[in-house]
């Protein structure tokens, strides 16, 4: 297994990397507060072909991996991009999966112009979808719901939440007359598949939120002078930056291992998932942390971005649940394949 970039995906990473690195300075990040979204933004990524890239040829889209797909969610991690394209891109995945009129013209919609569909990560409560991913800025959502694969339209059924990560959430109020895709274990399984997905492109993300926090710390420890030396040439500063340079490492290794799987092991695609995701959690917390701690108090201060990573850390993986979730779903899956191999 060799995860490193061929020569094409390079040339992905860095498309990507000079596109956010124009489009997306951290001064629009700023501006998209506190909604999240930046539609300009967005638009641009779906004229960069971001959201296509998530569909097979058949289904009108070019076919990239997971894997690639990843690669690209690790640039929008790393400057923040205040755009539901994970969302955007595994729910386009799914509809094209499904197959059947009332999917492929969801699907249609999705890759047409201004028309955002997204994917509700947990199934109603209460005749409520709870915190759904880009629900606030969406015109569609696909969920699962009663062993039902659903599509809906939200319109005025959303209703926003604030939250610690200026993302664009919102509570969904069920639609009775909401359109069955595919029910029974079909619909289960996309389901399933879909949140894998997620997690794993959210793993990704989160390695490029961890990474540059970190330099961010490293940058201001260099500046920054106590005593007449450098912060950064204290052991408790540079010890603690290493810890977390080191995690960051590993998460990136095994977020990308769980991207690969998915087309090479996919045995172990939803065990890696939880994984990589809850690793890449803590990760990115702990050097978001380490960073604005370092900062002192003026990592508080909004003027500075390290509170900007900081919030993300903590924000965007809990649309899904906390690392122990994410951990304990990855148990159940490799217990229940150790059960059936038995």
């Amino acid at each position: 297994m060799d995860l490193n970039p061929s020569e094409e995906q390079q040339q992905l990473i860095d498309a990507f990397a000079a596109f956010y690195a124009k489009e997306c300075p951290v001064e629009r990040v700023r501006a998209a507060e506190p909604s999240g979204h930046d539609a300009e933004l967005w638009a641009s990524l779906r004229a960069m072909g971001a959201l296509e890239m998530a569909v097979d040829e058949e289904s009108g889209g070019w076919g990239a991996s997971l894997l690639d797909m990843a690669l690209v969610a690790e640039q929008h991690g790393r400057h923040l991009g205040p755009a539901p394209l994970i969302e955007g891109q595994v729910a386009a995945k799914v509809l094209a999966r499904t197959g059947g009129d009332a999917a492929a013209e969801t699907l249609g919609r999705a890759l047409g112009d201004d028309h955002l569909v997204t994917i509700a990560l947990h199934p109603p409560q209460g005749g409520v979808l709870s915190l759904v991913p880009g629900g606030s800025v969406a015109d569609e959502v696909v969920f699962f719901d009663h062993g039902r694969l659903k599509c809906m339209a939200v319109a005025e059924r959303g209703r926003p939440v604030p939250n610690t990560g200026s993302m664009p959430l919102a509570d969904v109020a069920v639609d009775p007359a909401a359109v069955e895709l595919v029910s029974g274990a079909e619909a289960e399984g996309l389901f399933e598949s879909a949140r894998d997905e997620w997690l794993v492109l959210m793993a990704n993300a989160l390695v490029g939120v961890g990474a540059r926090s970190l330099e961010l710390g490293v940058d201001y420890a260099k500046e920054r002078r106590a005593f007449g030396v450098p912060i950064g040439s204290f052991q408790a500063v540079a010890h603690g930056l290493a810890d977390a340079a080191t995690a960051v490492e590993g998460s990136k290794l095994l977020a990308r291992e769980a991207a690969w799987s998915a087309s090479e092991d996919a045995a172990r695609a939803t065990e890696l998932a939880c994984l990589s995701c809850g690793f890449s959690a803590e990760a990115a917390r702990e050097a978001s942390y380490r960073s604005l701690h370092y900062h002192g108090g003026y990592g508080f201060m909004l003027e500075f971005d390290i509170q900007l990573y900081f919030r993300r850390a903590k924000a965007w993986p809990a649309v899904f649940g906390e690392p122990s979730s994410m951990y304990a779903r990855g148990a159940a899956e490799r217990l229940s394949a150790a059960r059936t191999d038995g």
